[in-house]
């Protein structure tokens, strides 16, 4: 499912994040930034140990907050660490709304034009797959009502299942912004 807002893509595809052919990728960190299992090992194991020694040493953060560190060996040139549980590894709507727009606006900031997202807190963090779908997809479109230098914003869903389910929420809140 594609949208186009302005000039900017919104895209919801499955596939695999760290394949993907953006300027910038998203981690579902912890506050901590350890890399462990989900997306984040994922990224580690792709684009080497550097990612993590970069991200630690800007921790602990926030939740609801993101840093930036280098792709390492990934296509992507940066990972923009989204902090989006605790050492709980628990999290909740308001920290997935903060980081979906802390992500956009350090992708804006940093002047990349393409970053690649997964779903939020919804692996480890145990989050419910559809209203990650519906916080993320209604953060996403109503950051792009201004005007905006991003090109290209990619939902990466590592299951069928999941891509449906962000590709119907994506035509849903798309429908209802017209």
């Amino acid at each position: 499912m594609t949208v186009k807002i302005g000039k900017t893509t919104i895209d919801v595809i499955q596939g695999d994040i760290v394949e993907q052919p953006v300027e910038a990728i998203v981690n579902a960190a912890n506050d901590h930034l350890w890399m462990g299992g989900g997306v984040a090992g994922a990224i580690k194991r792709r684009g080497g140990d550097i990612i993590e020694t970069e991200a630690i040493k800007q921790g602990p953060i926030q939740t609801g907050t993101v840093v930036v560190t280098s792709g390492g060996a990934l296509p992507a040139q940066r990972v923009i660490h989204a902090a989006v549980m605790g050492q709980d590894l628990q999290t909740n709507a308001d920290i997935i709304a903060r980081a979906t727009r802390a992500i956009l606006q350090r992708t804006e900031d940093d002047g990349f034009v393409s970053v690649a997202i997964p779903a939020l807190g919804t692996s480890v963090g145990g989050f419910s797959m559809q209203h990650c779908a519906k916080i993320m997809i209604e953060n996403t479109i109503a950051f792009f009502q201004a005007k905006r230098s991003i090109t290209l914003v990619r939902f990466v869903l590592f299951s069928d299942d999941a891509q449906k389910v962000f590709s119907s929420e994506l035509k849903r809140v798309f429908s209802a912004h017209k």
